[in-house]
């Protein structure tokens, strides 16, 4: 299997120094997170699954420049992602935002097909009226019978 271009990649930093195990990188199409030295977890999401995307910077992050990107996602097992502490974090911003729409207007993906039925909240989420019947597909089955 072909691997991606890497078109970023940064780590989390203490004040200037990446001394740090959790590593970011973004290719064309995905988000990677790699956390961990006795334990190392990898973590993928796939950039049309991002909603939103902000950027915060504390003062002491504006003094070491360095700022947290948040990624507000349609994933189940992570709604957000933070990007900690990374370098240059207002140009990152740009490079996700930007990466984000092209990858949704090539897949032709729409904000409506993350929201379905239950208009726009997850499974499980305390909401008034959710049952957790989901019925994506809209014939009035929920998807859980079919």
């Amino acid at each position: 299997m072909e691997e991606e271009e890497i078109l970023w990649k940064d780590r989390k930093h203490h004040m200037w120094f990446p001394f740090s195990f959790t590593k970011y990188s973004v290719s064309k199409s995905s988000l990677y997170v790699q956390q961990g030295f006795f334990k190392t977890s990898y973590d993928e999401t796939l950039l049309y699954r991002i909603m939103d995307i902000r950027l915060s910077r504390t003062l002491l992050q504006k003094f070491f420049g360095t700022g947290t990107v948040e990624l507000f996602t349609r994933v189940d097992t992570q709604h957000v992602i933070q990007l900690k502490n990374i370098k240059h974090s207002k140009d990152v911003r740009r490079l996700l935002s930007n990466l984000v729409e092209q990858v949704r207007n090539e897949k032709n993906v729409v904000g409506k097909e993350f929201y379905g039925i239950m208009g726009g909240h997850h499974a499980g989420d305390d909401c008034p009226g959710d049952d957790g019947a989901v019925d994506m597909d809209g014939d009035g089955i929920p998807d859980a019978f079919e």
